[in-house]
């Protein structure tokens, strides 16, 4: 799940300066969930754009606006709104934003920072366990990520400098390296942490990424 928060209403005026009428595209995944874009935000949205003088033309949730056709066939079925608006304003990740471009001519806009991959312990508390590096090391470790949740993405070991298991880069934060320690002793795979690992390929994560057919 992609983690976002809402932009500061004001940055969202600067950006829309001279321009009045806003069409609002929301998420009814991911953003929803974090409550930046859901159905609730869109009409709160539509309520401060119409109160600072912005005309709202029309808006709508798609369940997913990163996929990319699914967008544009929700669009086109909204032309008659959209064809009216200067302005199309995204809340929802990056990926939305950029799909809601691809299917339009009009300026699009983000209503949203996107922060990480994130996933979800208990409604709206959301931990990044997972950077997309594009290749994945998680095997060597009983299953949880140095690369991320290090804070020096360390790969042989911590660092030493944690004090009373916590993390010396930021101290309310649990060294993880105890924690990949305790699950492989658990699962009787220590020895795994004997082996010097090569320092990570990051080359294999290079953006902008691509996968076509499976390749």
């Amino acid at each position: 799940m992609i983690i976002t928060k809402q932009k500061n209403f004001d940055e969202l005026l600067r950006m829309m300066d001279g321009q009045r009428s806003v069409f609002i595209v929301g998420c009814g995944e991911c953003a929803t969930t974090c409550r930046t874009g859901g159905e609730k935000e869109v009409a709160e949205m539509s309520l401060k754009l119409a109160e600072n003088g912005k005309t709202v033309t029309g808006s709508v949730v798609i369940n997913a606006p990163c996929l990319e056709l699914d967008t544009r066939r929700v669009l086109r079925q909204n032309k008659n709104l959209v064809d009216k608006t200067e302005v199309i304003l995204v809340l929802a990740c990056g990926a939305g934003v950029q799909a809601v471009a691809e299917a339009v001519e009009c300026s699009v806009y983000p209503g949203c920072d996107s922060l990480f991959l994130g996933n979800v312990f208990r409604h709206l508390y959301f931990y990044e366990k997972c950077s997309t590096c594009g290749e994945c090391v998680i095997g060597s470790y009983g299953g949880i990520c140095p690369v991320t949740r290090c804070s020096k993405s360390l790969l042989n070991g911590p660092c030493g400098g944690s004090v009373k298991g916590m993390c010396e880069v930021d101290n309310k934060k649990e060294c993880i390296w105890i924690a990949i320690y305790d699950r492989m002793k658990k699962s009787n795979s220590l020895d795994k942490l004997a082996k010097v690992l090569p320092a990570k390929n990051h080359s294999a994560g290079t953006s902008p990424g691509r996968v076509i057919n499976g390749v």
